[in-house]
């Protein structure tokens, strides 16, 4: 019975003008979503993915899932290699300053080493 109907269903697809589309149907809103500040989809992140599905009855909450102790725990990985790629950039600046600082000194030194004018071009100078 299952070969007439596919038979039948293939030859329908072929005499018809129209085509099919195999998008996936879950990237349907990505672009609204991205232009309004939102996840690329309704399950990245958000109160529906980050709170809990229920809690007790006398008000305690439940415990947390393993996809939130997953997420929770991607969290505090990017959080510390933010505050430590952050802390790289701060050292790298205070070294550079220091580094522009040391040169400037030194000109000034190199400056200050040079013949002074003596006589009358000195009194020239005033």
């Amino acid at each position: 019975m299952a070969a007439p109907v596919r038979t039948l269903c293939c030859s329908v697809l072929r005499l018809s003008s129209r085509q099919f589309s195999t998008t996936c149907g879950a990237r349907a809103g990505e672009k609204w979503r991205k232009e309004h500040g939102l996840a690329r989809s309704g399950s990245e992140y958000g109160p529906l993915t980050d709170l809990p599905d229920w809690s007790f009855a006398d008000g305690t909450p439940a415990p947390p899932m393993k996809g939130q102790l997953r997420r929770k725990q991607e969290r505090e990985v990017l959080a510390r290699r933010i505050v430590m790629l952050n802390s790289e950039v701060d050292r790298g600046m205070e070294a550079w300053s220091d580094k522009q600082e040391e040169a400037k000194r030194l000109e000034e030194h190199k400056k200050s080493l040079l013949l002074k004018p003596k006589g009358k071009l000195l009194r020239k100078k005033i």
